[in-house]
């Protein structure tokens, strides 16, 4: 049986670097949920100089597909999305301090050699699954850009949310491992 490694957030940059690529995880403190919009805005925040919605040093950002919270619940279907949507934003994140990204899908080059550079790491979490996902969400509110409705930034409290070392910060890379594991050259 795989060992499952217990990860608390935000990511420090010593737990960053004892994590490799195939890593089961559960992840315990606080995501912040970002998707399109939310990151060109704060790549436009960076290039202007402006202070962005939360402080993003050691920090870990869900790209999470929204839905609204039904009664009694704190949130509604958290599941992840595709993140290779955010790729363009993502390396100027990366140079300003955050350390980890949540889920589903491969990453540009770019992205990974900015990962490398920063000190970076992206966790994959299983797309299909976002109604068992929410249930590891024990308080969710929005932070910023409320105007964007359910695609505002969320910061979300998590305790045992469960994903996957897809890209660590050497360069190991999951999809790539498995592609060659397979293959009949």
């Amino acid at each position: 049986m795989t060992e499952v490694k217990k990860v608390k957030l935000p990511l420090s940059e010593a737990a960053v670097k004892g994590l490799k690529a195939g890593d089961s995880v559960l992840l315990s403190g606080v995501l912040y949920a970002a998707r399109d919009v939310a990151h060109q805005r704060m790549v436009v925040a960076l290039e202007r100089g402006e202070p962005l919605p939360f402080d993003v040093r050691g920090q870990t950002v869900y790209y999470m597909g929204p839905s609204p919270a039904p009664p009694g619940r704190v949130i509604g279907s958290a599941g992840p999305t595709t993140s290779s949507r955010m790729d363009a934003a993502t390396p100027r994140l990366l140079a300003a301090g955050l350390r980890g990204m949540v889920g589903k899908g491969a990453r540009s080059e770019e992205v990974k050699d900015a990962m490398k550079r920063y000190g970076a790491v992206y966790f994959g979490a299983v797309g299909g699954t976002g109604a068992l996902l929410s249930k590891r969400i024990i308080k969710s509110e929005v932070i910023a850009y409320e105007d964007l409705g359910p695609e505002a930034v969320l910061r979300l409290e998590v305790r045992d949310f469960p994903a996957t070392v897809v890209n660590d910060s050497r360069g190991g890379d999951l999809y790539e491992a498995g592609k060659k594991k397979y293959r009949r050259d």
